[in-house]
C-alpha cells in the first residue's frame, strides 16, 4: 500500500507545481508571443512595402534608350 500513496502523493505533488508553474508562466508566454506577433507584422509590412516599390519602380529604371 506504501508504494500507491507514494504514487499518488507524487501525482498531488505534480499537479500543484504545474498549476503553479502554469500561473507564472502562461503571462510570460503570452508577452513572448505577443512579441513575436508584433515583430512578424512589422517584417511583413517592410517586405510589402519593398516588394511593392520595386514593383511599381521597375518600369522607371532607365533601359539607356529613353530620350529627354
Amino acid at each position: 500500500m506504501k508504494p500507491l500513496f507514494a504514487v499518488a502523493a507524487l501525482g498531488v505533488a505534480g499537479f500543484a507545481l504545474w498549476k503553479v508553474a502554469a500561473t507564472f508562466l502562461l503571462p510570460v508566454v503570452g508577452i513572448v508571443l505577443g512579441l513575436l506577433f508584433k515583430i512578424a507584422i512589422v517584417v511583413g509590412l517592410a517586405w510589402l512595402a519593398l516588394w511593392f516599390f520595386r514593383r511599381n519602380d521597375k518600369g522607371e529604371r532607365g533601359t539607356g534608350g529613353e530620350t529627354a
